[in-house]
């Protein structure tokens, strides 16, 4: 087992002990691969790729048929079980085998049909809530992580790059998205999220989803989109004009900017979330847009597009040096547009490094 993996696995087994638990059912994707390497996802809720079971001295990867191939190629070091009638009938029998009494469950990847399954087939089995533990493991960022988010931030900004070159008026919505998923495919493993691409009024819907709208000269073009490569994403927005900015969204424009460098500037270890996002609320209330600030600050990246931690008005937890964020403030005008600017930061103790290039904004 590779020796990343191996520390990994030695944090999971402290935790364990700490608890006095026989066994971690490991169901959330991202944190399989975290754990294991093995790269499949679920088809929906409904639908697992399996699941890892970490037991104080062993590893075992459950899948079905469709996967075996793939389970063996990637996780060579783990023990494989293919299971054909189903996780809860799998897992009976290792109950059994390995004596495990009571098993941790990840409550937030495990449907409550599939818990109650599960439950069913294991009625002298104690079954205990373990939320949030593996994401804040991944929350940290290891240097070979750090590495792997340049890379995947790199190929996003290459992308739009060229779009921008290119675009003009009179293109579709979905013209653009299309190019960017296209060119995601060519220079990554595709988007690690579907892309947003909206124009004028459209841009004030914070998750707006692209349409035949054609894109016209001085209203906002907002683009939020992000590369998947080795596994890791990123995520970045940037909002352009065609021609000069009609009214107010210079103005709106300038805002953003200087509320996203203002918290740029301020984020560092030890702070929590919610102070870094204070900040630049306090930067757009100032100015008399605060109720169109509608979401929160930032999020973190890596496995996953949105991971631990988060900077919001609800986050306590401090932040820690190796901890990978978005930082995207916005400016949302119903009916009218809106603006958001978003990069990827690197918390450092004394500071953070921006990963994203300094390209594509407007010095309003």
């Amino acid at each position: 087992m590779k020796s990343y993996y191996l520390k990994r696995m030695k944090r999971v087994r402290a935790v364990l002990a700490a608890l006095g638990l026989d066994a971690f059912l490991v169901t959330c994707p991202e944190n399989r691969r975290y754990l294991s390497g093995f790269t499949a996802e679920d088809m929906g809720i409904s639908e697992s790729a399996g699941a890892l079971l970490v037991l104080r001295k062993e590893a075992i990867l459950l899948t079905d048929g469709r996967y075996e191939v793939q389970a063996r190629d990637e996780a060579p070091d783990w023990r494989l079980v293919i299971y054909r009638r189903g996780l809860p009938h799998a897992l009976k029998n290792l109950m059994h085998d390995c004596s495990i009494h009571n098993l941790a469950y990840e409550p937030d990847f495990l449907s409550c049909r599939r818990f109650e399954a599960k439950k069913k087939a294991l009625p002298e089995t104690e079954f205990v809530s373990l939320r949030g533990r593996i994401e804040t493991m991944r929350s940290i960022k290891s240097s070979s992580e750090v590495e792997s988010l340049k890379k995947a931030i790199s190929a996003a900004e290459k992308v739009l790059g060229g779009i921008l070159r290119d675009i003009k008026p009179g293109m579709t919505e979905k013209d653009i998205a299309w190019r960017i998923i296209e060119g995601l495919w060519q220079h990554a493993e595709g988007p690690s999220f579907s892309p947003i691409v909206a124009s004028g009024p459209n841009a004030a819907l914070p998750h707006a989803v692209p349409t035949d709208r054609p894109i016209g000269e001085g209203e906002p073009i907002l683009i939020d989109m992000g590369a998947r490569l080795g596994g890791y994403c990123s995520d970045m927005t940037r909002t352009i004009f065609l021609g000069e900015p009609k009214s107010p969204f210079r103005e709106v424009y300038a805002i953003v900017r200087k509320a996203q460098i203002a918290a740029q500037e301020a984020l560092k270890a030890g702070l929590t979330g919610k102070q870094v996002d204070q900040v630049a609320r306090n930067v757009i209330k100032d100015a008399g847009y605060g109720p169109r600030f509608v979401h929160s600050l930032g999020h973190g990246v890596g496995l996953a597009v949105h991971e631990a931690p988060t900077l919001s008005q609800r986050s306590r937890k401090k932040l820690r040096p190796g901890m990978i964020v978005t930082v995207e403030p916005g400016i949302y005008l119903p009916d009218q547009g809106g603006v958001r600017l978003e990069n990827m930061a690197l918390v450092e103790a004394d500071g953070a490094t921006i990963l994203s290039k300094n390209d594509w904004f407007y010095e309003f």
